[in-house]
């Protein structure tokens, strides 16, 4: 049984709690805290959590006393075990309401061929159950889960080493750390053979994340402990907290020479600003506040990919100091325009900036390369799969150094009008206003009616751009000297 048919039998079993009233992300969210359970049992790991509350204990129950054993179980494993386990189960608790669907789900998913399981790989299986999540447009995951393709490709140009602190400061479910991790151990042929030193820095002081929302950092937890990176949040880790908050000053104090993300999209909630107070620009837009903290994070020589949506190209006012103060402590050397229809919940426009942190914090950007893999290109969706392949030119075309630098930039080969790979100068930006939103071919393609955006992502768009104006004339007006009238009191 392959990985694929596991994830397809597990996946099936939501079907079991429709009538008991669980959502898709719900119904992803029970069962990690059930799979938790059994792989401990599978991988040797059960002096985790404390005994009375295993899979066995579980297993043992009869029918009718299973769902409040289990109830009970949840609450106890947020307190008790090790960290990792009151980490994942945090103020669990369970969706399920009848006794008969818990009996289902424990005896399906104790059928299932773990030994086949355990060989394709634990992590494989289950980030393929996040993906299916993902891909469910019901379940409004995929505002987080960045596709894998993606990831891979965006890893591959910057060539994590071990000797990088690579950070994710909006790691979802932690793809990229995933996929850097991946890397290395593809990469460098002694990996089996670290010395202790080396395996120790590598566990504890590589990897760097933080998570908001709480469902979906148990999933990175579970989904770094099964790919075989520490996720225990004493040892680094995907911690629990909020980037635009303290929590996220702490994580720009530990420095990386590595950022790989995809920030959240939209405003922060009630439109307030950041709660911390070392940003230059203050901004209620989530996307600039990731941006200024990545550059601000880096080390002197650190480099960062990062996914953005069209309008941090070209918005004004806060949005041209922002990339201005970008282009100056960084050399910004790439942009990747992304095809549309990659994300289901955060639009459709979305680029990959590049960028490596200067030794000084003015003039470093000289030049930008712009790849354009939107113009003539499928809408992706439904027929139009994303695969990796798709990126393999634009890879080539980066080329094999991945900060950047002059002598790589000046290897490059610009493509011209008529080629998807042009160099523009930094005179030529600063000339338009600093603007990056930077397009010249014509597109003739033609986009699949069934493969146009939700009408739900349309109105995101909206809002969103109707947000950005507001803000604009908010700063207009504090320019003048005056109040927004929402904020003058009665």
């Amino acid at each position: 049984m392959t990985t694929q048919d596991i994830v397809g039998k597990l996946w099936n079993l939501c079907n079991v709690l429709k009538d008991d009233g669980v959502t898709y992300h719900q119904y992803v969210t029970e069962l990690t805290y059930l799979l938790f359970l059994k792989m401990a049992e599978e991988t040797g790991q059960e002096q985790q959590l404390p005994a009375g509350s295993r899979w066995a204990d579980l297993t043992v129950q009869s029918a009718p006393e299973r769902l409040e054993f289990y109830k009970k179980t949840l609450i106890h494993l947020g307190s008790h075990g090790s960290t990792l386990v009151k980490e994942i189960f945090a103020n669990a608790s369970s969706f399920i309401k009848k006794p008969a669907t818990l009996s289902t789900l424990v005896s399906e998913i104790d059928k299932l061929d773990w030994y086949s399981a355990r060989q394709e790989g634990l992590g494989d299986l289950y980030e393929g159950l996040l993906e299916k999540n993902a891909n469910e447009k019901k379940s409004g995951a995929g505002q987080y889960f960045t596709p894998r393709q993606l990831i891979d490709s965006m890893v591959a140009v910057m060539r994590p080493t071990l000797r990088d602190v690579i950070q994710d400061p909006a790691a979802g479910t932690g793809g990229f750390l995933i996929a850097a991790h991946h890397y290395l151990r593809e990469h460098n042929n002694d990996f089996e053979n670290l010395t202790n030193a080396e395996q120790v820095r590598l566990r504890h002081q590589t990897f760097y994340g933080m998570e908001h929302v709480q469902d979906t950092h148990r999933l990175a937890l579970m989904n770094l402990m099964l790919h075989g990176i520490d996720s225990d949040p004493d040892a680094g880790g995907i911690r629990y907290g909020d980037t635009l908050g303290p929590d996220g000053e702490e994580l720009c104090r530990l420095g990386a020479t590595l950022i790989l993300t995809n920030p959240p999209f939209g405003t922060k909630k009630g439109g307030g600003l950041p709660t911390r107070d070392d940003f230059l620009y203050p901004t209620s837009n989530k996307q600039f506040c990731f941006l200024q903290h990545i550059y601000r994070a880096l080390k002197p020589g650190g480099r960062a990919a990062v996914v953005l949506p069209d309008n941090v190209l070209f918005e004004s006012n806060i949005g041209t100091d922002i990339r201005r103060d970008l282009m100056d402590k960084c050399n910004l050397h790439t942009i990747l325009r992304l095809p549309t229809g990659i994300f289901y919940a955060q639009g459709v426009k979305t680029n990959v900036l590049f960028f490596t942190r200067g030794e000084k914090d003015k003039g470093n950007t000289k030049e930008v390369w712009v790849y354009d893999l939107r113009a003539n290109m499928p809408a992706f969706g439904k027929r139009s799969i994303l695969t990796r392949e798709h990126f393999a030119d634009f890879e080539a075309a980066f080329g094999e150094e991945p900060t950047g630098g002059p002598k790589a930039l000046a290897g490059r080969q610009d493509q011209s009008e008529q080629g998807r790979w042009r160099r523009f100068s930094r005179e030529w930006i600063a000339e338009r206003g600093d603007n990056l939103d930077i397009a010249w071919l014509k597109d003739e393609s033609e986009g699949a009616a069934d493969d146009l955006p939700e009408p739900s992502v349309l109105a995101q768009e909206a809002i969103g751009e109707l947000e950005g104006a507001l803000e604009e004339l908010r700063a207009i007006l504090e320019e003048l000297g005056e109040q927004p009238l929402e904020e003058v009191a009665p």
